[in-house]
């Protein structure tokens, strides 16, 4: 049976991480960019897929408040969830809509899912990231001890922000993933899969790399341009959404 390689988290998408990514023998990547409406990726992922890659729409969702976010990624959604609501709201949105619904980099820093969130949504929950290019190593044992903690199956990515994280961690199914829809079903249905990684200095080099971004990731600056303006696209004010969400909105 043919493996399938899935680098299944990355910020950032264009022609020079395809190149890269099939350089690597990635299959797919989840493409789940920040404060982007799901129409926005779901027509760039298909811009940069082809027959021998698949690109998969995604959104990382930040819950809750800029002090209090907490991050969800969520793929094979139906309809448009925005950010900045309550993360029990998004969970039942999530739950809804029968997405496969991953906990990146949980416990870290401030932006990963604790234990009690893990503890409270489990049912809701597919998978938790035991492995990404920002972690350093007792991140990642952190992580699969929460794994193991909830008994959760585990996956890896790149997380890539910077083109050249791309393919550094991925997560390997013993199964054929062709389509947004085989991928859902990996994680939802609990896919025999494995979390592997590159090695030597220049991957630890990467690794450094992207966690120094973090310094501008968690700045109140980006959060003032993107977030507080009435047009940001993914507010759950914006008119896109019709008032749905209103009261569970965080802002």
């Amino acid at each position: 049976m043919s493996e399938s390689r899935i680098d299944a988290h990355v910020k950032v998408l264009d022609e020079r991480v395809v190149r890269r990514a099939k350089r690597y023998g990635l299959d797919a990547v989840v493409y789940a960019p920040h404060f982007t409406r799901l129409p926005e990726i779901r027509a760039k992922a298909r811009a940069f897929s082809d027959d021998d890659f698949l690109v998969v729409p995604g959104r990382e969702l930040f819950t809750g408040s800029w002090r209090n976010r907490q991050h969800v990624l969520a793929f094979g959604l139906t309809d448009p969830v925005p950010d900045f609501l309550a993360l029990d709201a998004t969970m039942a949105e999530l739950d809804r809509q029968a997405a496969a619904v991953l906990i990146p980099h949980p416990e870290f820093l401030n932006v990963g899912l604790g234990r009690a969130a893990i503890r409270r949504h489990e049912a809701t929950i597919d998978a938790v990231e035991t492995d990404n290019a920002k972690f350093w190593p007792h991140h990642a044992r952190r992580a699969r001890g929460i794994a193991t903690e909830f008994d959760l199956l585990g996956f890896g990515s790149s997380y890539a922000h910077l083109p050249g994280s791309v393919g550094e961690v991925w997560t390997a199914f013993d199964a054929p993933i062709e389509t947004e829809a085989d991928l859902v079903a990996a994680f939802t249905e609990g896919a025999p899969r494995a979390v592997r990684r590159r090695h030597g200095a220049l991957h630890w080099t990467k690794r450094g790399a992207e966690f120094a971004h973090l310094g501008y990731e968690n700045s109140w600056g980006k959060f003032d341009r993107l977030v507080l303006p009435g047009e940001t696209p993914t507010h759950p004010g914006h008119a896109l959404y019709g008032g749905r969400f209103d009261e569970s909105s965080v802002y």
